[in-house]
């Protein structure tokens, strides 16, 4: 067989899929009273979830930790040989460690069960042995076992690491959902993704103010509107009443559909041409509904109200990229 031939290729990489796929799936069937009791004792935790593992298992420990702590469940990774050299001193009396080994009998993890136990911290243990050192003595054991690798020499962990990942994902999204963990408690943790500033950045942290808005009055010149439109550069200005109530908006759609009837823009008035009962949004509002807004309504400027409806800002997209929301 040529190595290099897609076919085979692809015949390769579909058997390591379905290796993985097949792995994680018979985790279902095993979840039972100890999944729930690991997930009391993380829970019940006061201090923090310390996260073990060595080689691969430690990449996934590793990763594993920072799930747990950027969804409400605070938690580090210790690397077994460094807890051996001093960083079992991070590791305190209301702590509870997570460790995880496929074979259970991982040297260094083994030779600081005893300071585990002499700390007097619960032990959750993930393995791919129920009968090894580290699963008797673990206050909790969950079998994370694989038929096999993915690797067709059944050595590299592959299909044993998945597992022990998805094992760690059901144990942190469990602990989010039992803990009542928001979206806002999400963005907390996430404060520089534009995930974060999605759900924490209001319209009025980014909005243009003052002189700033285009605005014409009812009955000003659609030329009018246009100098102020060009003038501002957010390609639409708000139409208001003598009161400041937004009454409509015109936009650069707008003035190319105004464009093609051949208006003359220095006789026709703004009145004529604008869009009435034009979307707008509240300056509280997060920028994450101001883009779904935007989305929904296939636009990409928004004038920005009060509760009485008049205007005190505008928004437009530009103005969430250059925040970094979009």
């Amino acid at each position: 067989m040529n190595s290099n031939d897609t076919a085979s290729l692809l015949r390769l990489a579909r058997q390591v899929l379905q290796t993985e796929a097949d792995a994680i799936t018979a985790l279902g069937p095993r979840l039972d009273q100890h999944f729930a009791e690991a997930c009391r004792l993380l829970l019940a935790c006061r201090g923090r979830v310390v996260v073990m593992g060595m080689g691969k298992s430690g990449h996934v420990a590793n990763k594993i930790a920072a799930t747990l702590a950027s969804t409400g469940t605070p938690a580090f990774y210790v690397h077994p040989g460094e807890a051996s050299h001093g960083d079992m001193g991070m590791i305190t009396g209301g702590d509870v460690v997570l460790i995880l080994s496929n074979s259970g009998e991982t040297a260094e993890l083994i030779i600081i069960l005893p300071l585990i136990k002499r700390l007097g911290v619960k032990l959750v243990a993930l393995t791919g042995h129920a009968n090894s050192t580290l699963a008797k003595a673990a206050d909790v054991h969950l079998d994370v076992s694989v038929a096999q690798e993915a690797c067709p020499l059944n050595l590299a962990p592959t299909a044993s690491t998945t597992a022990a990942l998805a094992m760690g994902d059901a144990l942190a999204v469990s602990l989010l959902s039992t803990r009542g963990f928001t979206e806002e408690d999400f963005a907390r943790s996430h404060p520089g993704g534009s995930l974060g500033r999605r759900l924490l950045l209001r319209v009025q942290d980014i909005m243009h103010t003052g002189e700033a808005v285009p605005t014409v009055a009812e009955g000003a010149l659609l030329s009018q509107a246009l100098v102020e439109m060009t003038r501002k550069g957010l390609g639409m200005t708000a139409i208001v009443d003598k009161n400041k109530h937004v009454a409509g908006i015109f936009t650069d759609g707008d003035l190319r559909r105004t464009l093609e009837k051949e208006i003359d823009v220095h006789r026709t008035k703004i009145d004529e041409v604008m869009t009435y009962n034009c979307a707008t949004v509240h300056a509280d509002v997060l920028t994450g509904e101001a883009i779904r807004i935007m989305n929904e309504k296939h636009i990409t400027a928004l004038p920005v109200v009060n509760e009485d409806n008049i205007l005190i800002g505008a928004l437009h997209m530009h103005d969430l990229v250059r925040a970094g929301v979009v």
